[in-house]
């Protein structure tokens, strides 16, 4: 069984999370400029086996596509083409921000810490991976 990686993608930066080998424990992987995503797997897919990769789907409050899916469209054909093999879903990515900063308050890390917007896309692409695995009543 291989891994499910999740992709907090944005027009700056990305977040990557993945499960362990048995698809049940997301844990944060990376985060990266936009432009370095597709490179990093192509490595990372050499060691590892990802069996499904989910990508934030950003939405605004009417459950319309957010302005966000102009830059995120061609990071998806792009990931197709790279990966052809593997099953890419999508998934609401909505709050995700919102709740990686909450809980790096409840975690106690620090004002200056939680200024790191990398820390906030890891932890936005677990949310979105973990969210994504319990939708589908796998964790």
């Amino acid at each position: 069984m291989g891994r499910i990686l999740a992709i907090d993608y944005g027009q700056k930066r990305a977040g990557l999370a993945v499960t362990d080998e048995l698809q049940l424990v997301p844990n944060a992987l990376a985060s990266m400029p936009a432009e370095e995503v597709i490179p990093f797997l192509k490595n990372y897919m050499k060691h590892e086996k990802v069996d499904v990769i989910v990508v934030g789907q950003p939405f605004t409050m009417d459950y319309l596509p957010s302005k966000s899916e102009r830059y995120i469209a061609p990071f998806l054909k792009q990931l197709q083409k790279a990966f052809p093999e593997i099953r890419i879903d999508r998934y609401d990515e909505r709050f995700t921000s919102q709740l990686a900063f909450q809980t790096m308050i409840d975690a106690g890390i620090s004002k200056k810490a939680r200024k790191d917007k990398s820390t906030i896309d890891r932890i936005s692409a677990v949310i979105i991976l973990q969210s994504w695995l319990d939708a589908r009543g796998i964790a």
